[in-house]
């Protein structure tokens, strides 16, 4: 049993593809924002925590920042939202799915693709305030 974990453990680089070890890995956009254009925030059935930070500008999202308080599985959707969304226009990011999440990291578990459904329904929280805001506040 001990043989198994430890094989398990040194196979995990290799078992995973570059994108998802980029998004497991990099800190770059983990980061809380005061006053975003957008904001969302919602733990998942798992008991994982997203936060997610929207600047808008022009009817373009300029950034994308989050935090989490969860597993890897839910960094690396976390911060694949913000690869994907960065640069298209508000209309176009409401059609990020899980699906593309899942495409995008290449490697994400089957058993954990519920974080990337936390992701999304988080990210798309933000749009949302986004969008009130923006009508509140033209």
């Amino acid at each position: 049993m001990v043989r198994d974990e430890k094989k398990k453990r040194i196979n995990f680089w290799q078992d995973h593809s570059l994108n998802y070890l980029e998004m497991a890995f990099n800190a770059e956009r983990c980061e809380i924002i005061e006053n975003p254009d957008g904001y969302g925030k919602k733990t998942g059935d798992c008991g994982d925590t997203v936060e997610i930070f929207l600047s808008v500008k022009e009817n373009v999202i300029e950034s994308v920042s989050f935090n989490t308080i969860g597993c890897m599985n839910t960094n690396a959707c976390a911060n694949t939202i913000g690869a994907l969304a960065e640069g298209k226009s508000f209309e176009n990011a409401w059609n990020i799915t899980p699906e593309d999440i899942v495409s995008f990291l290449e490697t994400l578990p089957p058993e954990d693709i519920h974080c990337a459904e936390l992701a999304v329904g988080t990210f798309y929280m933000a749009l949302t305030d986004a969008q009130k805001n923006k009508t509140e506040h033209p």
